[in-house]
């Protein structure tokens, strides 16, 4: 089953996440599929690149993990 989760990049004190689309069972960090955006947690900001394409694969059963749902609700996404 395909996931729209969080994966850590950045230096250390100083994070930074992509918002990856990957295989629920592969580690995000090496194992994803698409970038579909980023968020950083310093500055608040959370940008998705293509949401037209993200509803695509919502609608073939695609899950967001609780974290990135929670980013998409809180930063008023229509999705």
């Amino acid at each position: 089953m395909l996931k729209i989760r969080l994966s850590r990049a950045g230096k250390r004190n100083s994070p930074f996440f992509r918002v990856v689309l990957t295989e629920h069972t592969k580690a995000a960090k090496h194992g994803y599929k698409e970038v579909l955006g980023f968020y950083n947690p310093i500055s608040k900001e959370f940008k998705l690149k293509d949401v037209a394409k993200i509803k695509t694969y919502i609608g073939n059963g695609v899950q967001f993990s609780p974290r990135v749902q929670k980013l998409i609700k809180i930063n008023d996404i229509k999705i």
